[in-house]
């Protein structure tokens, strides 16, 4: 199984390049950003330092023969969106990437424009539809399919292995290539999804206002305060490490999401290996184990089929969800 995993530069004891070593044989690819630059998660300012420090660890990265794959994720450009100064900024970074010996093999967008920037100028680059371009039909990835050479599933979808199996027939004789995230803590369906990733890709911005303290712009981490909706993140797209073996025959890619996680290395271990003793909260990003702290989900008394594939869109509270939380909640100290 192909993983692919998101670079953090700040682990806690190690370089992510060092602990990505001891996974070298099942890792095949590491997705990371330009600092300073939009993209589907919060950017740190542009620094030289962190600059100088990417450029060393995706140098060490290559030598373990791990592809690179660059991120251009972010949800909103502004009025940059299909500027020549846009189309220039990729250029720019994409040659100064090369220059370096570091041209990723693989781009990853949810932005049409920056696609047709890369396919006309970097041709031999692998083109790959960001998980958030919420892809849910094999019509959606036909309207791609001229300059698209690979998809990430949209996540609500990927729990329903029919749905799933039809997406990877379709894309195999197609010659396409199909990927999905196994770690997303996000809602299932969650209506906040394009407000929260414009407001991301905006984030240098927000940070300069005065913002209203009494809004949460973050849906889950409003109703996940409430143990009564603690139901919504079995309902959730993140998919067991145990579990991941009844999807591994329709994709070729498995995205691990770590650029904000607090323990990669953990993440990693986890899927990497199919097993994992502990608290399934600790395993997604968002990481919610904090918020329903002294309360964990214990990984070893949940099977696969105690979480919802297709219901969970339509949910109509049949009382399963919370029969399956009954059986796995326990605090933290207590027997399993």
């Amino acid at each position: 199984m192909n993983f692919a995993v998101g670079y953090q530069p700040f682990l806690a004891g190690e370089l992510f390049c060092e602990m990505l070593a001891d996974y070298r044989e099942q890792v095949g690819e590491v997705y990371f950003s330009i600092p300073g630059t939009p993209s589907g998660r919060t950017e740190p300012e542009y620094d030289p330092e962190l600059w100088e420090q990417l450029g060393y660890e995706l140098s060490e990265i290559r030598k373990l023969g791990i592809e690179l794959d660059l991120l251009l994720n972010g949800n909103c450009y502004g009025g940059d969106a299909v500027s020549e100064k846009f189309a220039r900024g990729i250029t720019v970074s994409l040659d100064k990437l090369g220059t370096a010996g570091l041209l990723p093999g693989i781009v990853t967008t949810t932005s049409p424009f920056a696609a047709h920037v890369v396919k006309k100028h970097f041709p031999g680059i692998e083109l790959r539809a960001s998980i958030n371009m919420r892809l849910d039909s094999t019509l959606a990835m036909e309207y791609l399919a001229d300059t698209f050479d690979s998809f990430y599933i949209r996540r609500d979808r990927q729990r329903d292995l029919e749905t799933l199996r039809k997406t990877s027939e379709w894309c195999r004789a197609n010659g396409k290539k199909l990927g999905l995230l196994a770690n997303s803590g996000c809602l299932r369906n969650c209506p906040y999804q394009t407000f929260h990733d414009n407001l991301v890709a905006h984030d240098a911005e927000v940070r300069k206002n005065t913002n209203v303290p009494d809004f949460l712009p973050h849906l889950c981490w409003k109703r996940l305060q409430k143990r009564e909706n603690w139901s919504d993140f079995l309902r959730a797209s993140w998919i067991r490490p145990e579990d991941l073996h009844l999807y591994a025959p329709y994709v070729d890619v498995v995205k691990l999401a770590t650029r904000r996680h607090a323990s990669v290395r953990m993440v990693v271990a986890a899927y990497t290996s199919g097993h994992f003793d502990g608290n399934v909260l600790n395993l997604t990003e968002p990481c919610f184990a904090n918020l329903c702290a002294p309360w964990i989900l214990d990984n070893r008394t949940l099977t696969a089929d105690d979480l919802p594939g297709r219901c969970a869109d339509d949910c109509r509270h049949c009382g399963k969800c919370e029969q399956v939380l009954k059986k796995a909640l326990r605090r933290v100290g207590d027997a399993p």
